[in-house]
């Protein structure tokens, strides 16, 4: 008798046949299953391409519709005048624009959703999906520096932070304000600035309420002014989180950008200075590093660590040995933690500093004290990063943590940088302004700005920065473009002041 036949001789099915039949509609689960994921990837695939495909052309219809119609599509260093800052700026392939709306009362527990996080080895983060407002975090956006390594189209009385400078309709402070908006509010978005761009700052960003914005009568560096906002902010909420970011950054992925933010400020609420880590995307000699350290197990933030140290900015041998490690990442100076946390920290290593910013925070709701104490006491004050007054020394100490992210970024600190934010034809340099002034023949790579109407032609020259302005012109190389703060400094020592 055969096998087969021995299985069925009787009426019951025998054991063994009730297995092979279980392991045979087990087999066809899984193929069935196999069909089923397939075929759901190929739709995704689908997906992707169509979307992949409309970006495309949403980044080209926003690039034309910017550059030949938009009242906005102006050289970048004639930033127009600004419409009230907007959740979600013009398109462009700089941003995201699918953020959820901001609402003003807080989820249920039974409407908080979770969604993929895209920082890191977690894939679900403790995050409100219908509510993206963080109660009791504000925003202070330090807003100094004359971005020296982009003169002379940055100058002092009108800095890179308040240019157009990627043709996108909205200056660097305005891409910076309508980016955080989302977690915070204008009643709890505040920026530090000095005396000469309290205007045009007051101008491009006409939601912002008057009494944040904190003006620094001259340049103490980045600890007394994001110390100087804390020391008020102290006052007027004890519980108040901060967030520092500067005001001349790039920032691509907004929706993995607040995602990060959110993990930092639910860490911050354990004590610690965190900082948010931007993954390394070549071995930059222009950034600062920061080395990972352990994870922290914070429930609410699962891709935070401790900061094991901060370097700083490493020759091409070193950063390519931080990049080889996977341990390091860039240090972007993006700074959450409770106030009197930071104040806390100042006292312990810099009491002085600390001392002289509670003083002037006292008396800042009263104008006319006000004035007699700042003259009085920021003259005095040290000029300090804040990664060297508290940060490192706090680091040594395991009391700061890092978060680290995957949205792109860039300090946009020097023409080459700059030009990478521009669109190109290929074997074209990039032209930041009225692309009709710019004849080229055999010319790859490099940026041009024609800013003073000039045509400007140029003919088998590869990789140059040409910034031609109306009282001045500049000409270099990519290569060479962040030395020309050295230009700046041999004109203000010739006596072009005027110019810079």
């Amino acid at each position: 008798m055969s096998f087969a036949a021995s299985l069925f001789s009787s009426g019951e099915p025998s054991a063994d046949a009730k297995n092979i039949e279980a392991m045979f509609k087990k087999i066809m689960d899984a193929v069935h299953k196999s069909h089923h994921d397939i075929s759901e990837l190929r739709h995704e695939c689908a997906e992707l391409r169509m979307a992949n495909a409309s970006l495309e052309r949403q980044v080209r219809e926003g690039l034309q519709y910017n550059m030949y119609n938009s009242r906005n599509g102006t050289p970048g260093f004639m930033t127009p005048a600004p419409p009230s800052p907007q959740l979600r700026p013009k398109l462009s392939p700089f941003l995201i624009h699918s953020i959820p709306a901001i609402t003003t009362t807080s989820p249920s527990p039974e409407q908080v959703y979770y969604r993929p996080s895209p920082l890191g080895d977690n894939t679900l983060t403790a995050f409100p999906f219908v509510n993206r407002d963080i109660p009791g975090f504000y925003v202070v956006i330090p807003a100094g520096g004359a971005g020296t390594r982009l003169w002379p189209l940055s100058r002092e009385g009108h800095p890179k932070f308040l240019l157009d400078v990627t043709l996108k309709g909205r200056s660097l402070i305005q891409a910076t304000w309508d980016r955080l908006l989302p977690l915070t509010s204008a009643a709890r978005t505040t920026i530090v600035a000095g005396p000469a761009h309290v205007k045009s700052i007051c101008d491009q960003l006409p939601d912002l309420i008057p009494d944040n914005i904190f003006c620094e009568p001259g340049p103490k560096d980045s600890m007394a002014a994001i110390g100087l906002a804390a020391a008020i902010l102290a006052l007027r909420d004890p519980d108040a989180v901060i967030g520092s970011f500067a005001a001349d950054h790039m920032i691509s992925g907004d929706d993995a950008f607040l995602s990060a933010v959110a993990e930092a400020v639910e860490v911050a609420r354990k004590d610690y200075l965190v900082t948010i880590g931007i993954a390394p995307s070549h071995p930059s000699t222009g950034f600062g590093y920061i080395r990972l350290g352990d994870k922290l197990g914070i429930k609410e933030a699962p891709n935070a660590r401790l900061v094991s140290s901060f370097k700083e900015k490493p020759d091409a041998r070193t950063a390519a040995q931080y990049i080889g490690t996977g341990a390091y990442r860039w240090n972007a100076g993006m700074f959450v933690t409770k106030a009197t946390v930071l104040l806390d920290l100042l006292e312990e290593y810099k009491p002085e500093l600390a001392e002289g910013l509670r003083k002037i925070a006292a008396a800042w709701d009263d104008e006319a004290l006000r004035d007699t104490v700042l003259n009085e006491v920021w003259p005095g004050l040290e000029k300090i990063p804040i990664d060297n007054a508290v940060a490192e020394p706090a680091a040594a100490q395991g009391r700061v943590a890092v978060v680290p992210a995957t949205f792109g970024w860039d300090d946009v600190g020097d023409f080459s940088s700059l030009a990478d934010l521009l669109p190109a034809e290929a074997n074209q340099p990039r032209i930041l302004g009225d692309h009709h002034l710019v004849l080229t023949e055999q010319v790859a790579g490099g940026i041009v700005v024609p800013g003073s109407g000039r045509l400007i032609t140029c003919l088998g020259v590869d990789d140059l920065v040409i910034v031609d302005m109306p009282d001045t012109l500049l000409v270099t190389t990519r290569a060479r473009s962040q030395e020309v703060k050295r230009l700046v400094k041999k004109a203000r020592d010739a006596g072009w002041k005027q110019l810079l």
